[in-house]
Parts: C-alpha cells; structure tokens; sequence
C-alpha cells in the first residue's frame, strides 16, 4: 500500500489486522492463511500469479502491501519461495510476524527499503487502488526487479464511468487503460493478463475466512472501529457485485 488517508483505512489495514490476528489464533490451524487473504485474491489466483511470476525454491518474493501476509505464507508454502513482505501499517506488520514467523517490516510502497534490482519477481495484490501516488508505487517495484523481473498485480479495475455508490474511502481504482498507461510508463510492458474469479479456492478455505470474520464480529462489533472498517469491505464487495469494479490479474516484466 501507499500513503493512506482517513480513519476508515487506518480501521481496515491497522486495527482489523490485530483482531484477525488475535480470531485466528482463537480458532487454531488452518484459518490463518484463508483470513491473512482476505481482499488478495483467491488460491486460484494466486497459483495462476505464481506460476506466471517463473518462481523457483527458494527465490525472493517481494511483497508490497503484504497485509498480514497470507499470499506470502502460501506461496512460500507451495512454491518454497523466500517472500519479503513489507507494508505501510505497523499492525499488519505484527501481525505477519506474528501469524507466520515471515520477514516483514514497515514501509510505504513508494519507498521500499531494498536495494536496485534485488529480485527477479515482486507482487502488489489489491493495493494499488489504495494510493493515489499509483506511479511513484510502480516506479519503486521497477527499481528493485532486474531488468526482465516479473511483477504480479491484482488491481480492482473500475469498468464503469461513474461508481454506483461512493468508493469506499481513500480509495482510487484506475480503469484498465489507466493501469496499462500507469504500467508503460513505468518501465514495464504487460506479459499476461485474466479476469480474476474471486471464489475458485479450495473447500473450506471460504469458511475459515469466514469464521474468523464472525469471530471478529463476535469480540468486537460494537466497536465503532469494526464497523468502519467493516463499511469499507461492505462497499468493495456491493461495487465487485454491481460490475462497476473488476478484479485483474496482470503479470508485466521490467524493461532494462
């Protein structure tokens, strides 16, 4: 993630971090990860991520806007990849570590503390709309790939002129050619593309996720904090429902 702006995100991506962290552990194995996945995409997609992103044993993977870091415990899980995730609020951050023992550390996706082309593969999974600095964000993902490096994207792509209902807050979804421009100009040129389908996960992943969300609920949603940010998931959904937003995966290399 960048820069974020307003209560409802610090809600979202700080304070509901803690208490997914905090469910999870409540309910014990196997709801970490579904939950740690919320809002990035499903098992499908990140396998048809991976497998475009050319991943080996053992390369680095480096995850900007991580969360709390599920996409990155299953694909070092799956593909025995090294994932560094790295994300702007600190109680995601914790909660990574936390949940999943993996590398994390607290840093905007305009600035990423990484040296110039560390790594041969990056992804940014449904984040990139919660910026408005979309390019300066590109621009750091291209300095830490080689030139050749592969970035994976999941981007909530705005099809419609106008939004049916306001955007949930701080948020900002480009329309396809946007994200194309925004992705030339930054030094990349899209190798593969498809339309995400949201809910091709593996029995039980979705009732994991969502018994960690009812257990949220249970402990805390009488807190106004809760329901903000339970606002904020409510409109991303009824906007995906609408057709007004869809979700793109893109897989694009890094020009020399």
């Amino acid at each position: 993630m960048g820069e974020l702006d307003g209560t409802a995100m610090e809600d979202e991506f700080d304070v509901a971090a803690a208490w997914t962290e905090e469910a999870a552990r409540a309910l014990g194995p196997g709801h970490a990860v579904p939950a740690g996945c919320r809002g990035s995409g499903s098992v499908g997609s990140l396998r048809w991520l991976a497998d475009r992103l050319d991943l080996a044993p053992g390369d680095l993977l480096v995850d900007s806007g991580a969360g709390v870091g599920g996409p990155a415990r299953w694909v070092a899980g799956e593909r025995q990849v090294a994932p560094v995730c790295l994300e702007p609020m600190v109680g995601a951050v914790r909660a990574s570590r936390r949940l999943f023992g993996l590398p994390s550390a607290v840093a905007l996706a305009q600035a990423l503390p990484l040296r110039d082309g560390v790594t041969g593969a990056a992804w940014n999974l449904g984040v990139l709309c919660t910026t408005e600095d979309k390019a300066g964000a590109l621009g750091e993902l291209h300095r830490v790939l080689r030139p050749g490096g592969r970035l994976g994207l999941l981007v909530f792509a705005r099809v419609v002129d106008e939004l049916p209902e306001p955007a949930p807050e701080g948020n900002s979804f480009p329309t396809v050619p946007e994200l194309d421009a925004l992705l030339d100009a930054a030094g990349f040129d899209v190798r593969d593309r498809t339309v995400a389908d949201l809910g091709d996960s593996p029995p039980g992943w979705q009732e994991a996720a969502d018994a960690v969300d009812a257990e949220v609920a249970r402990r805390h949603g009488e807190d106004p904090r809760y329901r903000r940010s339970a606002e904020q998931s409510r409109r991303v959904g009824a906007l995906l429902s609408a057709g007004a937003l869809r979700p793109e995966l893109v897989v694009a290399a890094r020009r020399a």
